[in-house]
């Protein structure tokens, strides 16, 4: 039982900033399974070792780089068991490794892998079950990493931590404006986000709603959090004004019904739980239930306790469910997104 409780801990302890740190520090595992719906941290990991593993003039002979859809895994182990040629060790990346489905030639490999081999296999969209051997064994010889979705509460200390780490500071509007404008898609967001560093003066490395109105396009004044901030105050005024904003500007992404109802549906379906929480008149208490990361977070729920009742909020996440179904036509034949958008902002309100 201990045997499996540290394995457990080990398994737990592959995250993205543990196997950096191992690859900076040129502490590098025999096989790496890169695997997840995430694909942005599958690609870091897997590009940094195409990158800085080997020497420039060791790559024509000792990285090689596969397909999951064109390969066995019994070719793969066959090149994995190759010796490097003038360098201390060789690297295979396997791309697209989800594609390859008999994996009995790997399970011996792993029994015994080339110490001189650096195997990389790339699997998105999907995981291998841990509860398998393979997957078992891999852990053992080497880094099972699994790159899971980042959840929406999580973006804005994704941006910040990016940032952070290019000497960027920004302040908290911004950096929602940005998570509800690009959303959990994190090599867009990353993308986004490079774009917002290289246009900065060196003597002035801030991000302001300015910024990025400037360079994402995302107005400052309209948009999907200060719609929301509308809402849970109760700002009739500010959120037709938003509303009528959006449908006057179709093409502004930010707007559209299929970013802004994920966007207030996910705020009423935490403000119902936010009434079951013990102490929901102490911040710290709330953001505790909800899992949030600040108590900042939580004042938004506490303000939205005082404006909506239990019962109205239930009411509202059924209108969501509701005009969502229009949205895609369901019972809707004729009613334009902007109106359906009003008549829930009105509903909401009202």
């Amino acid at each position: 039982m201990s045997f499996f409780l540290i394995t457990f801990a080990l398994v737990m302890a592959a995250t993205y900033e543990s196997i950096m740190r191992d690859l900076k520090a040129r502490q590098f595992a025999p096989v790496y399974y890169l695997m997840g719906n995430e694909a942005y941290y599958i690609d870091k990991i897997s590009d940094w070792i195409a990158e800085n593993v080997l020497q420039p003039e060791e790559r024509d002979f000792n990285q090689t780089v596969l397909f999951g859809s064109d390969v066995t895994m019994a070719q793969v182990v066959d090149v994995a068991k190759r010796y490097p040629m003038m360098a201390e060790r060789q690297v295979i990346i396997v791309k697209e490794a989800q594609n390859i489905r008999n994996t009995e030639a790997l399970d011996a490999y792993l029994q015994k892998p080339m110490p001189s081999t650096v195997l990389v296999f790339c699997h998105k969209n999907g995981a291998l079950d841990k509860r398998k051997k393979l997957a078992g064994l891999i852990d053992k010889a080497g880094v099972l990493f699994e790159s899971a979705k980042l959840r929406d509460r999580d973006l804005p200390h994704f941006i910040e931590n990016y940032l952070k780490a290019k000497n960027v500071s920004i302040d908290t509007k911004s950096t929602q404006i940005i998570a509800d404008s690009i959303g959990a898609d994190l090599s867009r967001l990353a993308s986004e986000l490079d774009k917002i560093i290289i246009s900065l003066p060196e003597n002035d490395r801030r991000v302001t709603p300015q910024v990025v109105e400037d360079q994402i396009g995302v107005s400052k004044d309209f948009n999907g959090f200060e719609l929301r901030d509308a809402v849970v105050n109760r700002n009739v005024f500010k959120a037709n004004r938003i509303i009528d904003y959006f449908d006057k500007n179709p093409k502004a992404e930010a707007g559209s019904i299929y970013a802004l109802l994920p966007l207030l549906f996910n705020y009423f379906q935490n403000l119902m739980v936010a009434y079951y929480c013990p102490k929901r008149n102490d911040p710290n208490e709330v953001a505790r239930y909800l899992d949030l990361k600040s108590s900042w977070q939580a004042q938004q729920y506490m303000a939205g306790m005082r404006n909506y009742t239990g019962t109205k909020t239930m009411q509202i996440i059924d209108k969501m469910r509701e005009i969502d179904a229009k949205s895609k036509g369901l019972d809707n034949p004729n009613t334009p997104s902007g109106e359906l958008m009003k008549e829930l902002i009105f509903f909401i309100l009202h």
